[in-house]
This record gives structure tokens, sequence and C-alpha cells, in this order.
């Protein structure tokens, strides 16, 4: 056994699940615990979210503790693996990556690797003609099958897999048997074809073989009577003829042909959509977690033969690239280019061993929310393991980061519907191995000219290719009933992708139709689409679009026009249902009714993007069809669903916030509710783009009160999550509405929260100016609980500055305001920050004052959030005076609170404390205890301060003296 396999170990995938270090066998545990690791098998190495996991195991109905249950099969997992892996290093196997796991693939040994190598192998050899020994190799590989894929493993996810993984091994034998055959072995392989055919009657590619066999071996009756019963059984069963390739070969038997060969109805085993086998060169370094981001390729993709082609060149045949390799795609709206770049990139994604980026630059976007680079960098960086907030400041400084994190990887890179040269240009890698294909509207002439890119410019399909785009979204059958009607179809789409599908969903989703009956209704709407020639939409681009769109039901009709009031980049159930003004169930059903009928595309589950072409079109209907009050009520509730949402939000994570007044919620606007802080935090993080926009949105349309008190409600959680940069944008905007609607006290929260961004952004002069701005509105509108905020943000920002006693003035003054107020959670707050300052200046019995001042308010409150922070605090100045018994106490209590609360980083903060108090006592078994679980709830969120706790696990065994925590 190599070295590898020493440190690795086995698994079995083409089977049950089973696993071996050496030769010892591991227990997998629980049917759902092999299912995580077989999800994280299959993943090869990059990382699987814990959405996608929950989604996996458990469908549309997880358990309540689905989260929980998961991290603890994967803890499991990890002492399984590695179980000799000291507690202060962090797993080498199974990593975490922001929500998410990944396993690294170059620790396992599979029987998938095992069969793909054998599979691609034997490509190879038959391309050197070698088609006796390519034979033996794929009989090899099918020998490593032993029954059902992934046996007794539950799930939804599982079950798709499953179905993969038997399409890959009929894929191989079909080509084995394909080559037998060109070998004159028809006798030999007949028996198999014969049990492979009754095993799956409806698969046309054995059908295809095994006529071929029995007509080579002076069957031809035989042969027909197969062909017959499959074209039966395809009719009854599946409501469709045979494919072009059978029914060419069932020609060939008519015409007694003496040697009809079997037309290939899938390309050999090994090639396509990511079943081949790593390509040639050295793989990724090894521990590197690789990202997946392609979206779903289409399943019924059609034509493009040639820029497929076109595309494919520009690769070489082995190896991989030596030079950074840029494709761009232009053409039309509606051409279909994201789909080609989506369905090429499938098929290419084997050949880059480090995984693939994706990103919608949204260059065209009617609402004119473009994407900035620098957001398409955080994400790109995020993806490829670089933490949040190790991200620097400023696109020059994120660009050379994401250039030096991709250099000497293989990554494939989409950046789609791009805008112009300067939106891509920060994002293409300077070192070779990776390519990058751009989508775009406009032909960025450019790129071209500057960075060598390979045009190809997407025009409209041909006849034939339409005509078999409609076969595959249709059937064959029904387009070749009805052979002119289809043809005429065509020809009123203009042959655009984007409009023959939307035909082809309404047709498909009524079958009965006539495809005459379609042609006659487009031709009554004008329905020709010449004016796609130019990248203006005609009217007879709205003919098609039309033509489906009244066919919907009038409310689906309504929220399709509706849903272009909403400023992107997605839509959300709830989202949707403000905008309509109906409940979510109805609208669960008006959104399914728009996806089946092409009009909106379901992007994740639960969220829904509109085409550009369809956003402009839905946003002409509006204002054709509603008069100015139905779009006014529709943003209305739009815009007061995300206010009182992220107030709902903001008070489970801060509870004694101030409560603003807020204006009336229309009835119709359902804002979300949340029963506890992980429940608002999540929804904070999954809408965060969406809130990001919805501010500008309101400002855009005049909602200038929502604008500003959003940006207020965003604030908390922005603040806590490090969004500096978001809160910069979102404030600013929030400043000029607060302007707008003429409210004094609006435009000092917008500057106070400027002026708190700029502080932690380290930008001290700015900061200064907007809080000193601040403090005088809320000075002039007599606001006291402003004025004490403002307070808290100059002492802050005093602290940072090395000034303690300007900090501590600042501080008074704030107490002075809360108790003239009577807000006794306010004073508990600064009390605390106070005892943080005296620590700063080694004044730590008087920090011990006002800790105790401070947490008997909170007691009084019920405050587990403020008493949690300060036990902490006074923690901290006890242990700075050496009372580390007293110290450890308040620790504990702290860190069981956050425990309680659910906040896993400051948990883990306050355990780091209790680690270096119980170290400064000489018990190192305490401390390590401390340290470690502290470590395991930074794995967990994937935090960049898990490298300093493993730091200090290692500094364990040295002077038993202890290090002073950190604040």
């Amino acid at each position: 056994m190599d070295a590898r396999a020493q440190e690795s170990f086995q698994v079995s995938l083409l089977g049950p699940l089973r696993a071996w270090r050496q030769e010892a066998e591991l227990p997998l545990g629980p049917p759902q615990q092999r299912a995580v690791l077989a999800l994280l098998l299959l993943r090869r190495g990059r990382a699987v979210a814990l959405g996608e996991l929950v989604d996996g195991i458990w469908g549309a109905d997880p358990p309540a503790a689905a989260v929980s249950v998961l991290r603890t099969y994967v803890s499991r997992l990890r002492k399984l693996l590695e179980p000799g892996r000291p507690a202060d290093e962090a797993p080498r196997l199974l990593v975490s990556l922001g929500d998410g796991y990944a396993l690294r693939s170059d620790a396992v040994l599979s029987d998938l690797d095992r069969f793909e190598d054998l599979v691609e192998r034997a490509g190879a050899l038959r391309a050197e003609g070698a088609d006796r020994a390519a034979v033996d190799l794929l009989r090899d590989a099918d020998a490593l099958w032993e029954g059902l894929p992934l046996a007794g493993l539950p799930g939804p996810r599982i079950e798709a897999e499953r179905g993969h993984l038997e399409e890959r091994r009929l894929a191989a034998l079909e080509t084995r048997l394909r080559i037998e055959l060109d070998l004159g072995e028809h006798a030999r392989v007949l028996p198999e074809l014969t049990a492979l055919c009754a095993a799956h009657p409806l698969r046309e590619a054995l059908c295809e073989l095994r006529i071929v066999a029995l007509y080579r071996g002076g069957r031809r009756a035989e042969a027909l009577d197969v062909y017959a019963h499959t074209r039966r059984l395809l009719v009854e069963e599946l409501g469709i003829e045979p494919g072009p390739s059978l029914r060419a070969l069932h020609a060939d038997l008519l015409a007694d042909d003496p040697g009809p060969a079997a037309h290939p109805a899938s390309a050999d085993a090994g090639h396509g959509s990511g079943g081949g086998a790593e390509p040639d060169g050295p793989p990724g370094p090894g521990g590197i977690v690789r990202p997946s981001q392609l979206p779903a390729d289409l399943v019924t993709f059609a034509g493009r033969r040639a820029e497929l082609d076109c595309a494919a060149a520009l690769l070489p045949g082995r190896g991989h690239p030596q030079t950074p390799l840029l494709g761009l795609v232009s053409g039309m709206a509606g051409a279909g280019k994201t789909t080609l770049v989506v369905h090429w990139a499938h098929q290419m994604a084997h050949r880059f061993p480090d995984g693939s980026l994706y990103v919608n630059l949204r260059g065209h976007d009617p609402s004119g929310s473009r994407m900035d680079p620098r957001e398409a960098l955080e994400r790109f960086l995020v993806a490829l393991g670089v933490a949040p907030q190790a991200i620097p400041e400023g696109l020059d400084a994120q660009a050379a980061l994401y250039r030096g994190v991709l250099a000497g990887r293989r990554l494939l890179i989409v950046l789609d519907n791009a805008a112009d040269t300067e939106q891509v240009e920060p994002l293409l890698p300077a070192a070779p191995g990776c390519f990058v294909v751009v989508t775009s509207r406009s032909r960025l002439s450019g790129l071209v000219a500057r960075h060598g890119a390979h045009p190809l410019t997407l025009g409209v399909l041909s006849r034939g290719e339409s005509l078999e785009l409609l076969a595959r979204r249709l059937g064959a059958a029904r387009v070749d009933a009805e052979p002119e009607a289809a043809r005429a179809i065509v020809e009123l789409c203009a042959r655009l992708p984007l409009a023959l599908s939307i035909v082809a969903a309404r047709a498909a989703l009524h079958p009965g139709f006539h495809l005459a009956d379609i042609a006659a209704e487009l031709r009554k709407d004008h329905g020709s689409l010449d004016a796609f020639a130019g990248d203006d939409v005609g009217t007879d681009a709205r003919a098609v679009f039309s033509w489906s769109y009244h066919a919907l039901s009038p409310q689906a009709a309504r929220l399709f026009r509706w849903l272009a009031l909403h400023p992107g980049p997605d839509v959300t159930h709830a989202a949707a249902a403000a905008l309509a003004g109906v409940p979510l169930r109805q609208v669960r059903a008006l959104l399914t009714e728009l996806t089946g009928a092409s009009l909106l595309t379901e992007r994740a589950p639960g969220r829904f993007v509109l085409h550009d072409l369809l956003r402009a079109y839905a946003a002409e209907r509006t204002e054709a069809e509603d008069g100015p009050p139905e779009s006014a009520a529709a943003l209305l509730r739009l815009h007061s669903h995300f206010l009182f949402t992220a107030h709902n939000a903001a008070t489970a994570l801060d509870p004694f916030r101030e409560a603003m007044p807020l204006p009336p919620c229309p009835p119709d606007a359902a804002p979300l509710r949340f029963g506890d802080r992980a429940q608002a935090a999540a929804w904070l993080r999954t809408e965060r783009y969406v809130l990001r926009e919805i501010v500008g949105h309101a400002a855009a349309h005049g909602f200038h009160t929502h604008a500003w008190l959003t940006a207020a409600a965003l604030n908390v959680y922005f603040n806590r999550l490090g969004y500096w940069h978001d809160l910069l944008e979102i404030e600013g905007t929030a400043l000029r509405s607060a302007r707008a609607a003429g409210s004094v006290i609006g435009q000092a929260y917008a500057l106070c929260g400027l002026g708190g961004a700029h502080s932690q952004l380290n930008h001290p002069e700015q900061a200064l100016r907007y809080l000193e701005d601040a403090l005088h509105l809320f000075r002039s509108a007599c606001h006291p609980m402003g004025q004490a905020l403002v307070h808290r943000g100059l002492a802050y920002l005093s602290n940072r500055g090395g000034r303690p006693q300007d900090a501590l003035d600042h501080y008074a003054r704030a107490i002075e305001l809360y108790r003239s107020e009577g807000n006794v959670s306010g004073e508990a707050g600064v009390l605390n920050q106070v005892a943080w300052t005296y620590i700063l200046t080694d004044e730590h019995e008087k920090a011990l004052l006002r800790c105790e001042e401070a947490i008997a308010h909170c007691q009084e409150l019920g405050d587990p959030y403020g008493e949690a922070s300060t036990q902490d605090t006074l923690g901290y100045a006890l242990y700075h005076l050496r009372r580390y018994p007293q110290a450890i106490e308040r620790f504990q209590r702290s860190q069981r609170l956050f425990h309680e609360i659910g906040d896993r980083f400051l948990e883990s903060d306050v355990l780091r404390h209790l680690g270096a108090a119980h170290r400064a006592t000489g018990d190192l078994g305490a401390a390590r205890e401390a340290l470690t679980a502290a470590l395991a709830l930074l794995e967990e969120g994937g935090h960049t301060e898990a490298d300093e706790v493993r730091r200090e696990l290692s500094e364990l065994g040295g002077p038993n003296g202890g290090t002073a925590p950190s604040g």
C-alpha cells in the first residue's frame, strides 16, 4: 500500500456505502449519517452548504433540529476519519467552509474514482485503435459495481445521485457493447443485450445495439420486431415516438442495408458533463476546498454544435492551459448566451480540478442594478475559502488578493451578463491554468484588444436547430405530426431561443393544443421577431411574450406585472405575496404557474428571477394595464413588508433597542416575525443583497421614510457582522432620503450610522465629522436617546484613538441622558463600555464597580445578552487582578448565557478567556478543554480566529503563566 493510502481511507460507492482504513472496515453509523458522508464524497472536495445537506437528507420536511443533527453527524465523522487528531489541530479531512463542509478528495481512494479512471483510459485506447484493450478495461470497470449504488441510504438527493451513477454505468456498458459489435462479436453480446433491454425497456441506445446484434446474426425479422415492441412501449408509456437515431436504424432495416451500424445516442462514457476522470497534469493542491457554482444545466438543451466545438477548441487537447484563457460570447438578448455557456461549462468542468465560479453581473438588468466588481470579488473570495473579515478594503486590494488566491489553481470561471470591459477586468486571473468565459449583449472590444479574448457572436438558431429545440421540449412525435405548423412557429419566433422556449412551454402545458392553432395565435399577434436582429426589443417580441402572458390566469398575470416593481436580484415567496397582496399559499401557486410558463426562473429553492427581457416586458405591461394608484399600492406593500420585517429582525437581535415610530402597515404587506435570534439572523443573511437594493429602491420611488427607517433597522445586524461597506452605501442613501422627507431624526440616525461604519473602517476624520453632525441634529430635535447613541460612538472613536479620558467623558454624558429618560438598558450597556475603558487604563477596581452596576441592571431587566457581555468584562478585569478563580466563575456564567442565547461567536470568545484563566491557575487540562470547545465553534462558523486558537492550544505545553485574554 502506498504512502497516500496509509494516511487516507478507501470507500465503496458502487453498491452499499462502505469505508476502510488500511484493511479495517469503519463503522459508518446510522443511514442518515452515512448519507451525509456519501454527499460529501460525491462532491469531490467541493463545499456542501448546510442547507443543501438538510434538503438532501430530509427534502421539503426537515425536522426542527435538522441543523443540530447534521452537526452531530459531522462531528462523529471527523472522529471516525481522524481518530488520532490532537484537539488543538484543525480537521484535515472533513473541513468547514462558510456554513457548510467539504471532504478533501485527495484523502479518498474510491471505487468510483477507479471506475472513472478505467473508463477514461478505455476511451484513450479506443482513440488509438486498441479496441480489444479498451473492452478489457471497460469489463474491469463494470466488475467494480456491487448492485445498486448507495444502497440503503435515504434522502431525495441520494436518490438523484443514485440515478446519475446508474446512468454512468449504463453509458460505459453501451460503449463496451458498441465496441464489441464493431469487433464482430454480435453473438457474444446478444444475451447480455437482451437482459439489459429487459431491465431498461425504454432505453433506446440499448435497443439500437440489440437490433444491430440481431441483424448481424441473420435475424432481421426479430430485429424489426424489437423495434416495433420498443416503439409501442414509448408511445404507450411516454406518449412519444422513437428518437431520430432509432428511426434511422429502422429505415436501414427496412431497406435491408447489409451492415447497419448503431447510431450512438450519447457520447461515450467518460466524456460529457462531468463524468470523466481528472485531466492530465497534477491535481490542485491537497486540502484546497473547491467551489462548484455552475447553475444547473438545461436538460433539453438543443443545437449550437458549431459554437460548442469552437469553445472546446480553445482548450488544449491534453494537459492544461499554459496561459490564462478568455472566451467572450456576445449576442442579442434572448439568444441563449447563458444557456450555451453553462451547458459547455458542464461538459468541460472535469478539465478544471480546482472547481468552478459563476456570477451574474447584471450588466443589462432593466432595474439598473448592475453588480459592482467589488461585490463579485467578495463573493468569489468567500467561495475560495477567504473569510469575509479577511477581505481588504478597496477594489485594487481585493483584486490583488483574488489573483493571489487563484495562482497555481485551475478553475473555470463564468462571468455572465457583463455590461462593459471595466466591470470584467478586475475579475480576470493573472496566472495560467484558469479559463474565463464572459457573456454580454455588448461586443466588449476592449477585452479582445487588451486581454486577447476569443470572441464568439451568438445569433439565432438555424431552422434545423429550432425544430430540434421544439422536439426536445414537446416530443418528436408532436413535432413530426405537424411539420408545417412547427416550421411556422420557428419562423414566427424568428428562431430566437428565448421566444421558442416560451412558446414551447405553453404548448407543453397544453398537450391537446394543435401546433397549427398555436401558429395561428402568433400570426394574429403579428408574431414575427425580425426586430431581434438588433439589440432593441421590437413589437414582434412583445407579441410572442403577450401570447404566453395572455394565457395566464388573471392573478398570475398581475403578479408577473408587479414582479417588475421588485428591485431584485431575486424575489422570495414572502416578498411576492406582499407585492400581490395575497396569502403565501396562494402566491406559491401563482409562482408555480409563472415558472411553468417559462416566464420566471426558480434559481434556488424559493428564490425567483426574471430574465431581462421579461422584466422589461412586465414593466411595460404594468405601465399599460395598472394605473398609478395600483402600482403605488403594490410598492407600498413591498416596502412596508421589508421595513417591518427588518425591524422585527432587529428587535429579535436586540430586544432593548429603541422602538422607532413606524408608518402604518398595509394589512396585506404580511411582514415576517421571528421566534428567536437565529431565525432573524438567517433572514437577514439570506436577504442581504436584496436589502441593500431595497433601501435605494424605496428612495428612488419616493418612499423616503421607508428608506431611512429600513436602513436604521439594518444597522444592528450589518454592524455586528462587519458589513461596513454595505452600511456606507445604505446609510448614505438613508441620509438623502431623510433630507427629502424633511426628517431631522432620520438624518441624525443616518449620520450616526455613517460615523459608526467609518469608525470601524478606521476612517477617524470622516467618522468624527458625521458623528458631530448627528449629535448637533439630535440636540436640535431634543432627542436624548439619539444623543446618547452618538456619545457612545464618539467614545468608541476616542478609545480607538488612544484617548480614554475623552471616551469616559462621552460615556458619562451618555449615562446622564439615559438616566434622564429612565432607560436602564442603555445605562447598563454604557456601564459595561466604561468598565472596558477602565481596563484599558489599568484601573481594574473601578472596572469591577461599573460591571457590578451593569449586571444588576441587566438582571433586573431580564436582559441575558447584556448580562453575558458584562459578565465577560467582569471576568476580564478579575483576570488582570490575578483573582483567577473568581474570573473563571464569571467567564463560565457568561459562556452559559451566550450558549443559551445562541451567539456562538461570542461564546467562543468567552471560552478563550476562560482557557487563559485556567492556564493561569496551572490547570492545563481545563484550559485545553475550553480552547478546544472554542475552536470547534470557530471552525463551525469558518472564522479566521480559529488559527489564533490553534496557536494558543499549541502553547499549552509551555510555561504555566497565562497570557491575557484578548478583549
